[in-house]
Parts: structure tokens; sequence; C-alpha cells
């Protein structure tokens, strides 16, 4: 790993960046290539990378999407550029043998189910995340919103394959106009509140 980043690079991706409601511009396709290509560098447990990404682009796709949105996400997502659905595939594990081939790392869950559910949102989850820090790093402002009525629905009409789910993330990207940030716990109140439950 190479020396510490310069302060413009942790202003883009951390201290200037917001999560934005109002999302303007154009976003091309090589763009997002670019940002997959990014982001699934980011480490997954045993490079599992059960995140599955559904960009939604056209005015038609979007209305798709509309009524299965929480009311007061629908207005700003019509109006994003692009929309991503951020999904998680159960079959996973399915791919470990070529993502994770020095092990058979498959057999960890073969017909557990639990383990199964639990890896592949929690990983899925935390490329959502990447996915977040690789638009900031592309010039890109996102919005993540998880409020939409019914994730079945959304499953239902999109193309993806039967095993995979919705995760609670939807992120709106594209040029974003100004806003201020909201408040953050300090890192001293973060650890007193963590230290309480983990002595």
């Amino acid at each position: 790993m190479s020396g510490k980043l310069p302060a413009a690079c942790l202003d883009q991706l951390f201290r200037n960046a917001r999560t934005h409601n109002s999302l303007i511009g154009e976003v091309p396709g090589a763009l997002l290539h670019e940002l997959v290509d990014l982001l699934k560098l980011g480490p997954t447990s045993a490079n599992c990378s059960p995140a599955r990404l559904l960009f939604v682009k056209s005015r038609e796709a979007k209305e798709r999407l509309k009524p299965h949105l929480s009311e007061g996400n629908r207005d700003k997502t019509m109006k994003a550029p692009v929309c991503t659905i951020i999904g998680y595939d159960l079959d996973f594990y399915l791919y470990l043998p070529n993502l994770f081939p020095h092990t058979n790392a498959r057999s960890w869950f073969e017909g557990d189910e639990p383990k199964i559910f639990d890896t592949a949102f929690r990983n899925g989850t935390l490329q959502g995340a990447y996915l977040i820090m690789a638009a900031r790093a592309l010039g890109l402002d996102t919005g993540p919103m998880s409020g939409f009525d019914n994730a079945g629905k959304i499953a239902s009409s999109s193309p993806a394959p039967t095993s995979n789910r919705i995760s609670c993330a939807i992120s709106a990207m594209a040029t974003a106009r100004s806003c201020s940030r909201a408040r953050r716990a300090s890192a001293s109140t973060r650890w007193q509140r963590s230290s309480k439950k983990f002595p």
C-alpha cells in the first residue's frame, strides 16, 4: 500500500461528499462500465462477490420501477439520470470454484441456507458501499435509498435470475446540486456506545 492520499482525494471521497436528493446531468454507459470495474475490486469474504447490479436509465424502465418505490423516493428517482438497483445472488457460492479456486469453498455453503443468506446479504451490501465510493472517485454523486414498498414486486418485474434478491439499497447517480452535510457522531461517542455493549 502506498502513502496517504492527497487532501483533495479525501475531500472528494469523504469530507465534501454528500447524500443527495436532487441529481442532474448525464451518466454515459462507458462510465457505468468503469464504475463496475472499479467497485468489483473491493474485498468480500472468500471473494464471494454476491452483488448484482441493475442500471435503470430509460424513461420506460423508470416508469416500471416507479410504483414500487416509497412515495418520497419516486420524484427524485424519476429525475435522476440513472438508478442502480443493488441486489445479491443466493447462488453466489456456485461461482466460488472460479473466484476462490485454491480450496473447495463451495462446500462451505452448500445446503446451509442461513449461511448462504447471511453471506450474500452482508457482502452484497458491502459491495453497495463500494459502489458509492467508486462513484465518488469517478466524479459522480449518489443518493442512496432503502425505501421501496415491495422488493418482491421489483424483483418480479426485472430480468434478474430467480436466485437474485433486492437488498435495501437503491442508489441514484449523477452530478448533484450542493447541499449541507447531516451531523455525524464523533469517534469518541461511537466508542462509548459500543464499549457499553462490548466491554
